[in-house]
């Protein structure tokens, strides 16, 4: 063992935290953290890279945008476009001070390299958590029992691998593991179209089958049904004769287990997320998100904040977490997570995940525990709901490899030149605020994304199970219809598949590689998709040598 390891447990924090927990809960995070002790760490590098000399950009990039808009970019970076287009020493950290340079299957899954011995105590329990499976209740691992009745994973590690992203099914007898399907109907009555043009419901559920299908059931509780997916090849041409085969893909639900599904039913595959730079994301200030959905440029860019009800509070907040900006902050994005996709309940979504008419849901024995002080009994209790926020607050951002290379810079002055940036914004500088996310304060970050909504054209947007396109006007998700998707950041993906081989990309995993993803693009960037198209073969080189360098 490293001679200077600290072990977690034996942190001043990890103490008083183990002193104050049951017994049994305590035994579980005690064995956890030695197992977890027990392996072996990834060197962090914290060496300053070398100064480098001023790199000439051409001003073209300003082009792409309006002036205001530019000018906004520059603001929120704190440094000229300039400086963003050309070799920045600093890029290399994305995740700043907390970032770590590690470029193997464990980039995702490493702590903040900021992160002080006192608080790893918190990061492992955390994992330990996250990883473990959940059981059904009654067990005598009664600090995680009560999975289901209706679930889709039993671990938050199953759907994100190594903490990366998940992948589609690549057949039609594959589990859908790290893909879920969301559902929703749509507004029939006056009262729901007000409710949600108001974010005071996300949106309607389906009466039988909810606002998402669990595809698993416990012992004697049906499934909801079966995911299954059907590719068929796209091939897209560019200039000069070169061909990408992309594919998408048929998404059917089979054998449902409640009755027959609606024709008008909204069906929304996606897949898992990466768990990285989360706790950075949630740092940068709502009114930084908004002032660039607020720009007025004369570009086809319109992007939107999703506007929400935050389960905590019962008040609308800025969503900025999951693919359409439905959850506002980690916390509640955690728990509507086990809600939602374990069937656990904590004191945010103390209601099991069932319809009132699926019965043997809704009878199955549970795993909550009484938790005292007028609070009702759940089964992810406040303490384990931390760890795990902490954890998920802390999953450090890969450093960039080969930033300074020529083709990647190259690639990147094509990425600024096309306007990618107008909704992948690059850099943000994150404030000190009056919380104990100690890790994030202060940071310079890279994440390329707006957070915000931006209609992505038909390709893209979710249908009816009949296979229709809903009207723009259908909201799904708050504010959000299906055309529109969040920003997804963009550090770390070219380690996506280091990390798992099998991770795909974009919403639904259709994407296989990242030129795949780029080149599905429609609706607002439909532009930047055209002139992707006229690169020859040295230019699609550069553009994926820069996104691989991220």
């Amino acid at each position: 063992m490293n001679a200077n390891y600290v072990n977690p447990s034996d942190s001043p924090l990890a103490t008083q935290i183990l002193r104050h927990i049951p017994s049994k809960l305590a035994l579980i995070i005690a064995s956890a953290m030695a197992i977890s002790a027990c392996q072996p760490s990834d060197s962090v590098s914290d060496d300053t890279s070398e100064q480098a000399s001023n790199n000439e950009s051409s001003s073209e990039n300003s082009q792409a945008l309006s002036s205001e808009h530019a000018k906004n970019i520059e603001t929120l970076a704190g440094v000229p476009m300039q400086q963003l287009v050309s070799f920045d020493p600093q890029e290399i950290k994305q995740g700043g001070d907390s970032g770590i340079s590690i470029s193997s299957a464990e980039s995702y899954s490493k702590p903040s390299s900021n992160l002080a011995a006192s608080r790893k105590g918190s990061f492992f329990i955390g994992n330990a958590f996250f990883k473990q499976p959940w059981v059904v209740a009654p067990a005598s691992t009664d600090s995680r029992d009560g999975l289901g009745a209706l679930f889709n994973v039993a671990a938050c590690q199953s759907c994100h691998v190594k903490d990366g992203r998940g992948h589609a099914p690549m057949t039609a007898d594959d589990d859908a593991d790290s893909l879920l399907i969301r559902l929703s109907m749509p507004a029939t009555t006056d009262e729901q179209r007000q409710q949600l043009q108001d974010s005071l419901i996300e949106k309607v559920a389906h009466p039988m089958y909810g606002g998402q299908l669990q595809d698993r059931g416990i012992q004697g509780v049906p499934a909801e049904a079966r995911i299954a997916v059907q590719w068929t090849d796209t091939p897209v041409t560019f200039a000069d004769g070169y061909v990408e085969t992309l594919r998408a893909p048929t998404f059917n639900l089979t054998k449902p287990g409640y009755g027959a599904f609606d024709d008008d039913m909204m069906v929304s595959p996606r897949v898992a997320l990466p768990m990285i730079g989360l706790g950075l994301l949630e740092q940068i200030p709502d009114d930084d998100i908004k002032k660039q959905a607020s720009d007025s440029n004369d570009s086809d860019i319109s992007g939107k904040f999703n506007w929400v009800m935050d389960p905590q509070t019962g008040k609308r907040a800025l969503g900025r977490f999951g693919w359409k900006a439905g959850q506002t902050k980690l916390i509640t994005q955690n728990q509507s997570a086990f809600n939602e996709d374990m069937g656990l309940t904590s004191n945010i979504r103390p209601n099991e995940s069932c319809m009132p008419t699926q019965t043997a849901c809704l009878n199955a024995a549970t795993g909550a525990d009484e938790q005292g002080n007028g609070k009702p009994p759940v089964e992810v209790n406040d303490e384990v709901a931390k760890f795990v926020e902490f954890y998920t607050r802390n999953l450090a951002v890969p450093h960039r490899r080969n930033a300074d290379d020529k083709l990647v810079l190259a690639g990147k002055k094509r990425f600024y030149d096309m306007g990618c940036q107008s909704c992948h914004t690059p850099r943000y500088q994150l404030p000190k605020t009056d919380d104990d996310h100690l890790e994030q304060h202060g940071q310079v970050i890279y994440p390329y994304t707006d957070l915000l909504l931006h209609d992505m054209g038909d390709d893209l947007a979710d249908r009816t199970i009949a296979g229709k396109l809903p009207p723009k006007s259908a909201q799904v998700e708050f504010l959000a219809n299906s055309y529109e998707w969040r920003t997804p950041a963009l550090w770390g993906v070219g380690l996506a598949q280091t990390v798992d081989p099998q991770a795909t990309f974009l919403h639904d995993g259709r994407a296989r590689t990242l030129m795949e993803a780029v080149l599905w693009h429609g609706g607002e960037a439909e532009k930047q998709k055209q002139q992707v198209l006229k690169l020859d073969k040295q230019g699609r080189a550069e553009l994926n040598a820069f996104l691989k360098s991220l």
